[in-house]
């Protein structure tokens, strides 16, 4: 089937609206954030490619987000990432061109979970407990932050968030350093795709992962558990986190902090690490 998409789909997507504010009727242009499917499929030497799942994400960064999604998943280790493309299968539809990508593989993975539906909002990613996440963890990372870094950290992500700016509709997820300097930060219309795409970008470079995540919401479980398996050190949010969050951060020794905004954060897990 020929295509009739001629390249690959955007961050956003303009479309026009009417908006009402203090008593006036205004139309105009606006953006709104993309939101398509990705499947994701899995080859290994001796195997022919099969798919494990389809995500909904916003386009942009994708090999980074299937590297990374394998690896939390568990399906792989990063030493045995080899590559990832688009598929180039002649039957794709219009929609799937540009949206099903294949991870090579050095070695047969590790697990192989059963194809299915995860949405940007994601499920558990392959851990339902606490102690599932602490048997495959790597060493505890211990990392020492300052406060006044903790509380300037939300708006260094903000500041490079350039698909929030245009859309209000986007998560995002950033590594720094210690000192809150930046090294990655990814959007996505699922918080757990940020977080897949910034831990990948670094896999896939072969660059060792900063210790410090910052996430724009709250803190859930899944988003904890990818910082503990990757070897992060600490979480530092805008939001809130739960109490299987919480739980786990304590069990694992991860820095946890929460409600970081307004200059004030709680900390929830390795008070003795931030001065």
């Amino acid at each position: 089937m020929a295509s009739t998409r001629t390249r690959r789909p955007g961050p956003t997507v303009r479309t026009r609206v009417v908006e009402h504010r203090d008593g006036q009727r205004l139309e105009h242009e606006d953006r709104v954030v993309t939101e398509e499917p990705l499947e994701i499929r899995v080859g290994w030497p001796g195997a022919a490619a099969q798919r494990l799942g389809v995500t909904m994400r916003t386009p942009g960064h994708d090999f980074e987000l299937a590297a990374g999604w394998l690896v939390h998943e568990g399906v792989t280790r990063p030493d045995d990432l080899r590559g990832v493309r688009y598929c180039t299968d002649t039957e794709l539809s219009d929609l799937e061109e540009f949206n099903v990508v294949t991870v090579d593989l050095a070695a047969p993975p590790l697990r192989l979970p059963a194809a299915r539906l995860v949405s940007s909002a994601c499920g558990v990613c392959g851990s339902d407990t606490v102690q599932d996440v602490l048997a495959r963890a790597p060493r505890p990372r211990e990392v020492r932050l300052d406060l006044d870094t903790v509380l300037a950290l939300p708006d260094r992500l903000r500041e490079q968030q350039p698909g929030f700016d245009r859309t209000g509709g986007v998560h995002a997820a950033g590594l720094f350093e210690t000192d809150g300097t930046p090294v990655v930060v990814r959007e996505d219309v699922g918080r757990h795709n940020a977080v897949d795409k910034v831990v990948g970008a670094r896999l896939l470079t072969g660059s060792a992962l900063a210790p410090v995540l910052v996430l724009s919401g709250r803190i859930g479980f899944e988003l904890v558990q990818k910082a503990v398996v990757s070897g992060i050190g600490a979480v530092v949010a805008v939001g809130a986190p739960t109490s299987l969050a919480v739980s786990l951060a304590e069990q694992a020794g991860l820095l946890l902090v929460g409600f970081t905004r307004g200059g004030r954060c709680v900390v929830h897990s390795g008070a003795d690490r931030l001065s």
